[in-house]
């Protein structure tokens, strides 16, 4: 099991080209077994998650080539419509096969996802909205069962108790061959789920209102392959930032979805960061030489993401003042918070809510990373220290960042991966 070595102190300088959206490319993947013939996605990402996706989708009977960020998929050959076990746990996102599946081939077999690191995080809602569109639903031995009437899928008025981001990419993906109109209320408005709904435009799917909280969908007979670009990742821009600030340092980013982190951007400048835009998709971010506190509460798109929390903690660990982070999107997802104190933080936790008293600096430790987002705030945090930080599981990382030590080598990190 690999480990990550950080010896902190460098201030960060340089250039860095931000990869493809995970959770843009996991789901448009998926999507692509909504037609026969071969799709090519461009821009996708070299991580852990795309090659589980991509092993589940040659479990289907996809054949599937992953080369230098480009994913060749022809779905011509599937036969199999189970999603097992062994897949699905270890990566939820497989759960999206469920609608595509159900769609084309009018039934589907996939393992529930079970819990997640952090938080509950069921389907209930995903299967609530395939059952209104006609789709027969057994629980069976840890597995989802589905089959569509014989007439397939039917159009329907759905709305869903939460604005749940893979619940709505599933009945999207489900939607598009329904017969007849959709319409997802009380959706999600994430920017990778518009550019799902730009994957299946490219395939023929007739959608609007993606990037709002009501999403209708006109079903059509039938879909081709697509050829499709995936968004850059927002969250990877957004930890790069945050590099920027914890480090005093000064980054120039290329392909940035600059359009979706507002509300970031604003938080960052609230902090002391500046930036300065180069164009629709680069920006120069320099740390200030003192950072400022500032509050945050997570909420979702376009509300300060979830997803950035834990590197904005590592942010504010060292910010002059204290600051008030509240978590609304998940249960548990402050276990990152105890690592970050054996690195010296001062961090009090209440409920959904930690309270972070700023410090000149942090020390390096041994730490462990428990969760993707996690991972990359003890990343951060050992830039910013003092000494040697020691990283395990770092199998973590590697789900959704691609190449992170090299480059932040690149920009002056000293970081390195070791064989534990």
């Amino acid at each position: 099991m690999d480990k990550m070595i950080i010896d902190g102190g460098e201030r960060l300088e340089g250039e860095v080209t931000i990869s493809g959206a995970k959770n843009a490319a996991l789901p448009i993947m998926a999507a692509t077994l909504l037609a026969d013939g071969t799709s090519v996605l461009e821009n996708i990402p070299d991580l852990r998650d795309i090659r589980t996706i991509a092993e589940l989708l040659r479990r289907l009977g996809a054949q599937v080539d992953l080369d230098s960020g480009r994913a060749e998929i022809n779905t011509s050959p599937v036969n199999n419509l189970i999603a097992p076990y062994d897949l699905v746990r270890t990566m939820r996102a497989s759960v999206l096969v469920l609608g595509p599946l159900l769609a084309r081939h009018g039934r589907a077999q996939v393992s529930l996802p079970g819990g997640c690191a952090i938080g509950t995080r069921p389907i209930n809602l995903h299967l609530k909205g395939l059952a209104a569109m006609g789709a027969e639903i057994t629980l069976e031995h840890g597995y989802v069962k589905a089959k569509a009437p014989s007439q397939g899928l039917q159009g329907a008025e759905i709305f869903l108790d939460l604005p749940t981001v893979t619940g709505t990419e599933n009945l999207l993906m489900a939607a598009v061959l329904a017969e007849g109109t959709t319409v997802l209320r009380n959706a999600a408005r994430e920017p990778e789920i518009s550019d799902l709904a730009g994957a299946l435009s490219a395939m023929g799917a007739q959608i609007e209102g993606s990037g709002t909280d009501v999403i209708t969908v006109q079903g059509v007979k039938s879909l081709e392959a697509m050829s499709y670009n995936v968004m850059p990742d927002r969250i990877e821009a957004g930890t790069f930032m945050v590099a920027a600030g914890v480090t005093h340092g000064r980054i120039t980013m290329r392909q940035v979805p600059l359009a979706t982190l507002t509300t970031v951007e604003n938080r960052l400048r609230q902090a002391g960061l500046t930036f300065d835009r180069q164009g629709e998709d680069a920006v120069v971010v320099t740390g200030p030489a003192v950072i400022n506190s500032v509050d945050v509460k997570t909420e979702p798109y376009p509300g300060f993401p979830t997803d950035m929390q834990a590197q904005f903690m590592a942010l504010m660990c060292l910010a002059s003042g204290l600051s008030v982070i509240t978590e609304t999107v998940f249960d548990n997802r402050f276990i990152h918070v105890d690592e970050l104190k054996r690195m010296g933080a001062d961090i009090r936790l209440s409920g959904n809510t930690a309270i972070v008293e700023g410090l000149p600096s942090l020390l390096g430790a041994p730490v462990m990373a428990t969760d993707l987002r996690a991972s990359a705030s003890l990343v951060l945090a050992g830039l910013a220290a003092k000494g040697q930080t020691e990283l395990s599981r770092v199998y973590h990382l590697d789900r959704g960042y691609e190449r992170i030590e090299e480059k932040l080598s690149a920009l002056g990190a000293r970081i390195r991966r070791i064989k534990a």
